[in-house]
């Protein structure tokens, strides 16, 4: 039996990395310009700050945190939905761990939790059905949150629940796509983000083909890499060499896991559920079109939003004036940036999503940069 440990043991060994931050120093010592490199996906930002990795690599190199936390993405009226429908009489509100802590403009779901209603944090989606089955006189409700990655999850608890025909279970669907996030991002003229280390776990259910466009259109690097902290290094010695070279190509290093196609079997189930949704709104980069999935239209009698869009508000919400979260994920701050980081927000006291979420750039900050 294949132990935990074997299967990333070669992947934080101090050696590797000393010798692979070597390598990129000697490169990129004679690179004119700073490579600043966006790490699209809030795992890579804690792999990053855990490992001290932005303490290794030369002064021209320099990292830019993005908006690849779908908790941290999420904005306070999707927030308030949850909390409405959580509210309703004979209601179980079930969704993923991180969530429940998230701010609203009316509380997080666990301050509302707290207030009795019943809300059900799981890290198994599949648990829901389970849920809905032992409570056959009770609404439950899927708070569905994601990227690409938990995605096909969803579309097969929406498979099960209608081939099990349990009618009391619902889903609000949330789910984002990265692409559109990054050509947000590029759109900024703020922006100085010039190569991309691509989300792993994303791209093994979408393929790497997504982030072609973005090579061919903004002429930046992207390289997909795994979530060890040699997986990091790497990638970053394969962006410096394109850097060096004056090219800018799509590359995979994670290539263990991910492929240019992806999972085409996760794919067709998502797409048998589930569409493009016109527009959604994310938390620091505004209305997206195109950039969120919704129900197709003939499973409208499990859509929470369908079913209940008579109590559902559509205004927008804006953070907390203090909060810079939606800076950070755009990529135009850090989180020691933010005045109230580390003073008013905490982990324990959150302003902004970006400090709740176990991917979230200022929790990464506050754990491992001496906060």
């Amino acid at each position: 039996m294949i132990e935990l440990k074997q299967l990333y043991q070669g992947f934080r060994d101090p050696e590797t990395i000393h010798k692979l931050a070597q390598t990129i120093q000697t490169l990129a010592q004679d690179h004119p310009e700073t490579i600043h490199i966006m790490e699209v996906c809030g795992g890579h930002t804690h792999t990053i700050m855990k490992y001290g990795l932005n303490q290794l690599l030369p002064a021209n190199i320099e990292f830019v945190h993005g908006p690849g936390c779908p908790v941290c993405v999420m904005p306070k009226e999707r927030i308030d939905h949850a909390a409405i429908l959580a509210s309703m009489p004979d209601t179980i509100l079930v969704t993923l761990g991180d969530m429940i802590r998230v701010p609203g403009s009316k509380g997080s779901l666990a301050q509302f939790r707290a207030k009795g209603c019943d809300i059900r944090p799981i890290y198994d989606p599949l648990d829901t059905l389970t849920i809905a089955k032992d409570n056959p006189d009770k609404t439950v409700i899927f708070f569905a949150i994601g990227f690409e990655t938990s995605t096909p999850m969803t579309a097969v608890l929406i498979e099960q629940a209608e081939q099990q025909k349990i009618n009391n279970l619902l889903f609000h669907i949330n789910h984002v796509l990265v692409p559109p996030a990054i050509d947000a991002v590029m759109a900024d003229p703020q922006a100085k983000v010039n190569a991309f280390i691509g989300p792993a776990h994303v791209s093994v259910i979408s393929g790497a083909k997504i982030y072609r466009s973005a090579v061919e259109q903004y002429g930046t690097p992207v390289v997909v890499s795994g979530f060890e902290p040699v997986d990091v290094m790497e990638s970053i010695l394969r962006i410096v060499k394109q850097k060096v070279a004056g090219v800018a190509e799509l590359d995979i290093q994670y290539s263990r896991a991910v492929s240019e196609e992806g999972n085409l079997a996760a794919q067709k189930k998502i797409n048998q559920y589930m569409m493009v949704r016109p527009h959604f709104r994310w938390r620091g980069l505004g209305p997206l079109q195109l950039s969120a999935l919704m129900l197709k239209p003939q499973y409208a009698h499990r859509d929470a939003e369908v079913q209940f869009k008579d109590l559902l508000q559509v205004d927008d919400i804006d953070d907390h004036k203090a909060c810079q979260c939606g800076d950070i994920l755009r990529g135009i701050a850090k989180p020691k940036d933010c005045k109230v980081f580390g003073r008013g927000c905490t982990p324990e006291t959150p302003l902004g999503s970006c400090m709740v979420s176990s991917e979230g750039a200022c929790n990464a900050y506050y754990r491992y940069n001496g906060v």
